[in-house]
């Protein structure tokens, strides 16, 4: 059986006292949850450390929002794979549309990171997605299959039990826009026949989640879908009752 997981991508979001506030507001309500939905937080890279004295011994993930495509060195700025292990976390998001957007993550770099983030014993939460002008083109399903197969099909299955898929449609990203329903199934369903080429029946166990404007009031349809495995939540994820609400939408 897919592992259920609704992750918390924070952004740049919180102080790192608000951030701490916010992991115990969901501490305080993760008995809420379905025992088999993990839950995952994604806070600032300056809060990792301290979200995750928080969290400590507790059920809920600890994510960073990025690492850096190098192993150490005269890299200014950047955070390695191994540093974001060695804070705690078990997963990492790689790939999100913003990095792609607004700082040039290309798919070549992203190979890079996935690599050092699996050598680091992290989960890479990869993101995957097209935007509006590529959805009106109808070139959703290139841009996401060259997305998965030029970043993903060169990892061994082994490599590949560990990484999660997040599908976010670009163009539903903070814009108040979901992807509907079956829009999202539709593509879901895409990605892991995409898997399938590569990794066969592996394909059906790698969760994929959605990561488009998903909300409470939205959740539990999204979630019943066959392919939907959970959510990546931002905005959302800055509320510890909304953040849960969304995990008791299975």
């Amino acid at each position: 059986m897919r592992k259920k997981i609704v992750a918390g991508n924070w952004k740049m979001n919180t102080t790192v006292a608000e951030g701490v506030q916010l992991a115990k507001d969901v501490l305080a309500k993760v008995s809420e949850v379905p025992a088999e939905v993990k839950l995952v937080v994604a806070p600032p890279f300056v809060h990792i450390t301290s979200v995750g004295a928080v969290l400590e011994g507790s059920v809920i993930g600890l994510s960073a929002q990025n690492c850096a495509d190098e192993v150490k060195g005269a890299y200014t700025g950047e955070v390695s794979a191994k540093m974001v292990a060695s804070t705690g976390a078990q997963y990492v998001i790689l790939g999100h549309s913003e990095r792609r957007e607004y700082y040039g993550e290309t798919n070549e770099k992203l190979v890079k990171k996935i690599n050092l983030a699996l050598a680091e014993g992290l989960a890479p939460i990869y993101c995957v997605g097209e935007k509006l002008e590529e959805r009106e083109a109808d070139k959703h399903f290139e841009v996401v299959g060259s997305q998965v197969k030029e970043v993903l099909f060169g990892l061994s299955a082994e490599q590949m039990k560990n990484v999660v898929i997040a599908y976010e449609p670009v163009w539903a990203i903070g814009t108040g826009k979901t992807a509907t329903s079956e829009q999202a199934q539709e593509i879901h369903a895409f990605i892991r026949a995409t898997l399938a080429e590569q990794f066969g029946a592996l394909a059906e166990e790698i969760t994929i989640l959605y990561g488009g404007s998903c909300k409470p009031s939205n959740a539990k349809e999204l979630f019943a879908q066959k392919d939907i495995d959970g959510g990546l939540i931002g905005g959302a994820s800055l509320v510890a009752d909304d953040f849960v609400a969304i995990a008791k939408s299975f």
